[in-house]
């Protein structure tokens, strides 16, 4: 196989890869009744007048799958953190306790777990688009390796690495797919 057609195979699954990856972590976040660390990921906290992101201020755990507790290094840092949820906008209401902050996720309804599943479906569809983007461009990419100078790509080659960068988008497109079954099962499990 021509390198430079291989290099591109490799960048094109790489790009496919972060995609995937992105779109993962990104509904991670979402609210699907049970409590996750994930879900506070973001949050930027006014420690000492720098925006710093809340895992790095304290501690924060699950004790409970409707909880999530975080219990700050420095007491000082209590109302910052607070007040840092709460700007976030995240839906929570954190109450503040002696030395820590105790957020109680309220049970979903049925109507916001249809809310939650529309979003995540939008964002799959946006992430398949973005992957089909990848693919055009690769493709592209490939197409002008005949001019090569150095070492000029065959049109058998050219036609192979396309099908492979169809494949791959393939891959990453039913891998998008997985991920939102998954989700649907765990935000519409009561």
């Amino acid at each position: 196989m021509n390198a430079q057609i291989k290099s591109l195979l490799d960048e094109a699954s790489a790009s496919m890869l972060k995609a995937v990856d992105f779109f993962e972590k990104d509904i991670r976040k979402l609210k699907a009744g049970k409590a996750s660390a994930q879900m506070l990921e973001g949050v930027k906290v006014d420690y000492y007048g720098t925006l710093t992101p809340i895992e790095q201020v304290g501690n924060i755990s699950t004790p409970a799958s409707n909880q999530i507790t975080v219990q700050p290094w420095d007491k000082s840092a209590l109302g910052h953190i607070n007040k840092a949820i709460i700007d976030a906008n995240l839906g929570f209401a954190p109450k503040l306790e002696a030395d820590l902050l105790r957020i109680t996720l309220p049970p979903l309804t049925e109507e916001r777990r249809k809310e939650i599943m529309k979003s995540v479906k939008n964002q799959a569809e946006e992430n398949k688009v973005s992957i089909r983007n990848i693919r055009r461009t690769y493709i592209d990419k490939i197409k002008k390796t005949k001019d090569n100078k150095e070492q000029p790509a065959t049109e058998d080659e050219i036609k192979q690495a396309e099908k492979d960068v169809q494949d791959l988008t393939d891959k990453f497109i039913k891998k998008i797919d997985e991920i939102v079954v998954a989700k649907e099962k765990d935000v519409m499990t009561v």
